[in-house]
């Protein structure tokens, strides 16, 4: 009986780790290598993004592995003293999914810590404020925010209603179009994951701060951001991330030079027809978000194992 007991309490915690790890194998693990394996094809003219990468020839196996999209990330062939248009889009993408992050942090910090130190009794009703725009459809909001900041939208006729300019501001596919509509999508995701940190924080240990001498603004700085470390990584990683390859809000928001590497994956699949070139690409925006972040956690785990050693 014990055994038996022992053998299901080693299938359970078996069972909860793998759930997660099949989860990525089949939702992440096997769509990447579908995409490495259609950025490696030689289509040659076709329009088969699946052609075999072996070939069976006289003289044995042939391997048809095409590398020249990868290579034509990096190498303007035609000017090799330009940067190509794709990494002018990856500088653009990380530029404002960069900036995206810091504007929700700035925001979003406040609302969560306002929230964090709520009475509990209206923290959920405060809480589902928050998430209150995620029961609208996405193309909805942004849409809104076009009716906004149009040249005929509710912002400019309201500049001009009490005088502050006498013709509309070029708000529209600008830079400022683009981050608000981005900050605003995005702002949940960064309070979330502050709040869960920050109603977590004992209390005490401000009090502690000013008996001994420091100010409000003092101790919110040593004590709080401190301790709410681990919420404004979560919050930026689920910020930056999705915001890296947005398609919606630059097509909707975003003029011609605010050319996102989102949108250059749907032209490259579905206007060229090109897949191998679009995988490649989307490839390399994993890469790019997956190797940072590994170095991250492999040297947080080893300063948390030698921590734990000291």
């Amino acid at each position: 009986m014990h055994l038996g007991w022992r053998w299901l309490d080693k299938a359970g915690k078996r069972t909860v780790i793998g759930v997660p790890y099949a989860w990525l194998l089949v939702f992440f693990a096997l769509p990447f290598l579908i995409l490495l394996r259609i950025s490696v094809t030689d289509m040659d003219g076709g329009v088969d993004p699946f052609m075999p990468l072996l070939e069976v020839t006289d003289g044995g196996w042939t391997f048809k592995a095409e590398l020249s999209n990868y290579v034509s990330i990096f190498l303007n062939l035609e000017h090799p003293s330009h940067a190509t248009i794709y990494l002018e889009a990856y500088a653009t993408s990380i530029r404002y999914a960069a900036l995206t992050t810091l504007f929700c942090l700035f925001l979003g910090y406040p609302f969560a810590y306002f929230i964090a130190r709520a009475n509990p009794r209206y923290r959920p009703a405060l809480l589902m404020m928050v998430m209150l725009p995620f029961w609208t459809s996405f193309l909805l909001r942004v849409y809104a925010w076009k009716g906004l900041l149009a040249d005929t939208g509710v912002i400019n006729r309201f500049f001009m209603f009490i005088g502050l300019t006498d013709t509309p501001v070029q708000m529209l596919y600008t830079d400022i179009s683009m981050l608000v509509g981005m900050t605003y999508v995005y702002l949940p995701f960064m309070v979330l994951p502050l709040y869960a940190t920050l109603v977590k924080m004992d209390g005490r240990l401000l009090e502690a701060a000013h008996d001994l001498g420091a100010t409000p603004l003092k101790a919110f700085w040593l004590v709080t951001v401190p301790l709410s470390k681990s919420g404004i990584i979560a919050g930026s990683m689920l910020v930056f991330i999705p915001a890296l390859g947005e398609f919606v809000i630059p097509s909707l928001l975003g003029g011609a030079e605010n050319l996102m590497i989102g949108r250059v994956v749907w032209d490259e699949m579905f206007t060229s027809n090109n897949w191998p070139r679009a995988s490649a690409l989307a490839v390399t925006v994993i890469l790019l978000v997956l190797i940072p972040l590994a170095i991250y956690y492999y040297r947080h785990g080893r300063q948390l194992a030698q921590a734990g050693r000291a």
